[in-house]
């Protein structure tokens, strides 16, 4: 009997179930219902298109920092000590004096400091080593092309080498004591590099220049140029080298306008 009593209560409890009203809702068709997995795939699929988009950007940006930039300044390197002779307009090439290297370090040093170029921007740990080194080897034609070009822009030897030289420290110097941006200071160098152009390749190049070539034929005679000439002991070149050297000088301002303070694409020059 008991046996029995426990299997009616049994089954009792198996349908004695809670009664839950509420109303019948309709589903939505299967079409319109996705699982996560395929919802975290579009988002996926949507992010690598975003890259996709950006790549000719970026392709454009790289060129102009690892292709542009190195070939204005390696042209720079080369043709800021080309010279012409005077007598049969050969080639020559003068090696920068060391004042030019301590100069060109000076200008890397304002270029850091005015924000023309950040340090964090062009070498970080976060980068690849590959980037670092491209990065580096850029740096390394900036600083050729910046020795060559106060090669160039300087007179050869003789009382004007040194007040050319004098002018370019006191310059360099003072710009570090005062506050500039990017644009003022591309403009400062500008103003500073043409007129050390000026000085020398339409003054000073027309003392030692022939007669025939001298636009100071009219004021100036023989005598007086030949004094002039063995004063500031100049050496004689041909007129070429001043078209040279004009473009020379045109190419440098032209990539110090284009280097971007960093290679980071995050980041914007102001």
């Amino acid at each position: 009997m008991k046996t029995d009593e426990l299997t009616t209560v049994e089954s009792n409890n198996k349908y004695d179930l809670d009664i839950v009203d509420g109303e019948i809702l309709e589903l939505p068709d299967e079409t319109q219902i996705k699982p996560s997995g395929e919802e975290q795939t579009i988002v996926i699929a949507k992010n690598r298109e975003t890259p996709q988009k950006n790549q000719p950007q970026n392709q454009t940006v790289n060129q102009k920092i690892y292709i542009l930039l190195p070939i204005l300044f390696l042209t720079v390197a080369l043709l800021g000590g080309l010279r012409f002779q005077a007598a049969d307009s050969a080639f020559l090439f003068l090696k920068p004096a060391l004042v030019c290297l301590i100069f060109a370090v000076t200008l890397l040093v304002l270029f850091a400091r005015a924000g023309l170029i950040k340090i964090d921007g062009w070498f970080s740990e976060d980068y690849s080593g590959l980037k670092n080194a491209a990065n580096a080897a850029v740096v390394i034609t900036l600083f050729a092309a910046s020795v060559q070009i106060f090669n160039a822009l300087l007179p050869e030897r003789g009382l004007p080498f040194w007040l050319i030289a004098f002018c370019f420290f006191w310059t360099l110097i003072m710009n570090f004591f005062s506050e500039f941006d990017v644009k003022k200071l591309i403009k400062s160098l500008g103003a500073m590099f043409g007129l050390a152009f000026v000085f020398k390749y339409f003054l000073l190049a027309n003392l030692t220049a022939p007669t025939s070539e001298s636009w100071w034929r009219g004021i100036l005679e023989n005598p007086t140029q030949e004094m002039f000439t063995y004063i500031f002991d100049l050496p004689g070149f041909a007129a070429a080298t001043g078209y040279v050297q004009f473009f020379t000088l045109v190419f440098y301002l032209i990539g110090l306008f284009l280097l971007p303070n960093s290679t980071d694409k995050s980041v914007v020059r102001a």
